[in-house]
């Protein structure tokens, strides 16, 4: 039966419920479930799969990008190694933690044997995301990485390097994530931008939307990092207060960013109202229509969106859908702005 997108969506294993296979398709989403790092509320690693549930349910014409599913939007599989690496490496990251916040210190001999498998299974994961990523990239797809934790996009945003000679990256996000190896994980959630920036020469400007949760050594990186430019939730709001549009601002922040652009969405830049079981919400941030619109005006300039991630979206406890219905409607908004901006390129 030929696909009609004004009939229900019908659960078939992908998102959105489209019927593109990955050889078809122009993006390709690719659902990472970890969460090995998170240092508060776990649950990410379920993010992609409540989304993907959730994602049937949105409606296919979008308002900002028409009817960009006949690009076609292909969904890999979740792969069973990763979840089980995962698993294994947020019990021993637990156990760690929980020693931490008793007081031992990184380096004591009751914690390094955690952080040393925690290490190696995270950076098996960036080498598994890396060649994942590597060989989409080489026969022309797009990618939406769907985390999962913030860590995720690591070796992805390496691929990306060795594809792209310059680009930046726009990171909406209510935490700096400049922190190095937190909590003694190399490959954190809380040190993605760290790693990214400096592991990845062709990262030549990071630039930040929204954040509003920052130690003093982030803000002395950012400070004194000339790739770093950070437009806190404290500056925007205090900006909209005395009389600044919303439009005015998001000219300010485009104006630091290259032609090419590299989206790193974490669900809890947006306000908690939007996901009040993210890891680690914060007070205040961007409301939907904020983050769509920056997300929409990087395509309106004429800056060619080469991917994105979305990640830390976690799927309530109790049960509540509301993150990943959230999630699954800004990941299609970012899969349509992704595509379009390739399209003008």
């Amino acid at each position: 039966m030929p696909f009609n997108p004004n009939n229900i969506g019908v659960a078939n294993g992908s998102y959105f419920a489209l019927p593109h296979a990955v050889d078809d398709a122009t993006l390709v989403l690719l659902p990472v479930p970890w969460d090995a790092t998170t240092s508060y509320r776990p649950g990410t690693a379920n993010g992609p799969q409540a989304m993907l549930n959730a994602s049937s349910q949105v409606d296919l014409f979008d308002l900002d990008n028409g009817d960009v599913w006949k690009s076609g939007i292909g969904t890999l599989p979740e792969s069973a190694e990763v979840r089980r690496l995962g698993k294994a490496a947020r019990r021993d990251a637990e156990k760690a933690i929980a020693l931490l916040e008793k007081g031992v210190d990184e380096s004591s001999a009751k914690v390094t044997p955690y952080l040393s498998r925690v290490n190696k299974a995270s950076a098996a994961l960036n080498s598994l995301i890396y060649e994942q990523t590597r060989q989409l990239l080489r026969r022309g797809k797009l990618v939406g990485l769907v985390g999962g934790d913030h860590s995720t996009p690591l070796g992805y945003i390496q691929a990306l390097g060795e594809v792209y000679e310059s680009f930046g990256i726009l990171h909406i996000d209510a935490h700096a994530d400049l922190r190095k190896a937190y909590e003694g994980f190399e490959f954190s959630h809380a040190s993605i931008m760290y790693n990214a920036i400096r592991q990845t020469p062709s990262v030549k400007k990071l630039v930040q939307a929204g954040i509003r949760d920052l130690c003093r050594d982030e803000a002395d990186f950012a400070a004194n990092n000339p790739i770093v430019q950070q437009f806190t939730d404290y500056y925007l709001q205090k900006s909209l207060f005395n009389s600044a549009t919303w439009a005015s601002l998001c000219e300010e922040i485009l104006a630091f960013l290259p032609q090419k652009v590299y989206i790193s969405f974490d669900i809890d830049g947006l306000s908690p109202a939007c996901c009040p079981n993210t890891g680690t919400p914060v007070p205040g941030g961007l409301s939907f229509h904020q983050a769509s619109y920056l997300v929409g005006q990087l395509v309106k300039h004429g800056k060619t969106i080469v991917g994105f991630d979305l990640c830390e979206v976690s799927p309530g406890r109790d049960g509540s859908e509301w993150d990943a219905i959230v999630g699954a409607r800004m990941l299609y908004k970012l899969c349509g702005f992704c595509i379009c901006s390739q399209q003008r390129a």
